[in-house]
Parts: C-alpha cells; structure tokens; sequence
C-alpha cells in the first residue's frame, strides 16, 4: 500500500509564507540566527523557483535561487534599493546587515518600498537591525517573529498544512 501523505515542508517554510502574506512591502524580522535562516531560504529559492535575494555591502545583491549570481552595482544600499524599487518581478530581498547611519535618501527609497502598490509582491526584509534605528521605520514596517504565534490557526497550502 502507498501512502499519499504531502512530502515534509522545508525548514523556514513557515516563516517565508508569512512574510509573503504581511500585510506591507517592509518586514522587520525578529529571529536568533540570521545565518541559518538565510540558508533556509536558499533551500526555499531552489526547491520552489522563487526569486530570494540577500543583500550584504561586500559583496552585493546575491540570488539565492542561483549560486553565485550577484546583481552587478548593489553594493551600495541606495542601488539595491533602486534595484528592488525598479523590479517589477516578484522577489524577497533580505537586507542584512546596515550600514549606519542610513543617508536620507536611501531612508526615503525603503519607505516607498514599504508602501509599494499591492499587485507587486515584493517584500523587503530587515534582518540584524538596531531596535532604535528600526523604531524609525515603525509606522511602516510589519514585526515579526521567526518562532510561531501559538493563536496562530494551521492553513492548508500546497497539500500541506502549515502554521
């Protein structure tokens, strides 16, 4: 006899689809190990063909779909938040870390990410941010935690059921 159970979701799974379905453009994410979690979405981006970036300032916009693909000029954060502003695709870009203090206009360009219209599911995600620099961002950006709310009801997805 075979059994037709749904195959286990990938580790972080839960917490990609709630950053997906945030009702804003910025999430603030609250989580222990930014490290593993990236990794986490790299299994995401490669198991499901989404677009999952992650952007650091040595090296740039990396894809987390494709090893080794950098999005050329985004070392700088005002580029790969023009970049991500000018995109017109879906994408999960992960900011990590800041370099403080943040100029204006780079401040300006994630707040218009923020409230990006709702046909472009973009989501830009802070990880590694400063409580104080992030409180800065609090009419705009949505908070979440990395552990699941217990109020939180399972929802079929996929054939799966998540929290």
């Amino acid at each position: 006899m075979t059994s037709l159970m749904a195959p286990a979701p990938l580790a972080g799974s839960d917490i990609y689809e709630r950053i997906l379905t945030a009702p804003g453009g910025l999430v603030v994410l609250e989580h222990d190990n930014s490290q593993v979690l990236i990794e986490q979405f790299r299994a995401i981006a490669r198991y499901n063909g989404q677009s999952v970036y992650v952007w650091d300032p040595e090296r740039g916009m990396e894809s987390l779909r494709e090893a080794h693909a950098y999005i050329a000029g985004s070392q700088r954060l005002g580029n790969a938040l023009r970049y991500i502003q000018q995109s017109i695709h879906f994408g999960v870009y992960l900011l990590s870390p800041f370099p403080l203090p943040m100029s204006a206009v780079d401040s300006s360009l994630l707040r218009q990410l923020a409230r990006a219209p709702a046909g472009h599911v973009r989501r830009v995600v802070l990880l590694d941010a400063l409580p104080a620099w992030v409180a800065s961002f609090d009419d705009v950006a949505v908070r979440l935690s990395s552990t699941a709310s217990v109020t939180q009801r399972p929802r079929l997805r996929d054939g799966r059921w998540l929290l």
